[in-house]
């Protein structure tokens, strides 16, 4: 099923979301970003009341609802909440919620499911693609970049003081990379490409050139 799948991993703060739409755009793909489905359970949990730190209540939600994503929206029961998951308090929390194993099994079999209705070609952004969610993607790509570069790119995307958002990378980076379930690693056989010197044409291009060979 993922054979044309390419998988693109990475921490926060790398380009992945920019990178991925351009290589998809490049390629003629469709695009899923992972991160969003984990936003919007986040949001959705949070919206009905539920705590997040009970990952059986958030998987028991999930299981009745239906989230979709298209032209770069998310829909959580056909209602935009492309907006509403890049709040402040989404994403203090989504490491919390994408941490449960209750939660990542059942987004891991959506995010599965979108690919295979899109004919089981896309490119495919996240934290765990290559080495869980489509262990035999055709091309894995690991981005990543130093925690203080990142923190800039993310200060001047947000707004906000660079040693704040510094401050927050590496509490996501050490959740991420710890949790029991599907840590953030680098595939095997995934292609490291370290962003921190490279502009967003050049990471692209590399990319293309290694799905093309």
């Amino acid at each position: 099923m993922s054979q044309n799948v390419v998988a693109i991993d990475g921490p926060s703060g790398t380009g992945k979301t920019t990178v991925s739409r351009l290589v998809a755009a490049r390629l003629g793909l469709p695009y899923l970003d992972t991160g969003a489905f984990y936003r919007a359970a986040t949001h959705a949990a949070l919206d009905a009341g539920i705590d997040i730190d009970d990952g059986e209540a958030v998987a028991a939600l999930l299981a009745g609802i239906r989230l979709e994503q298209e032209n770069k929206r998310t829909f959580v029961d056909d209602i935009d909440v492309s907006e509403a998951i890049r709040s402040a308090e989404v994403t203090s929390k989504v490491s919390v919620v994408s941490a449960h194993p209750e939660v990542r099994a059942i987004l891991v079999d959506r995010q599965r499911e979108w690919v295979a209705l899109h004919d089981g070609g896309a490119v495919v952004e996240g934290r765990d693609i290559g080495s869980v969610v489509f262990p035999d993607a055709e091309v894995k790509i690991y981005l990543d970049a130093s925690p203080p570069v990142r923190a800039g790119r993310r200060a001047i995307q947000e707004g906000v003081d660079p040693e704040s958002v510094l401050e927050s990378i590496r509490r996501r980076d050490h959740i991420d990379s710890t949790r029991t379930t599907s840590p953030l690693t680098v595939a095997d056989d995934a292609r490291v490409i370290d962003t921190s010197d490279l502009n967003l044409e050049e990471v692209v291009d590399l990319i293309v050139d290694l799905v093309s060979d």
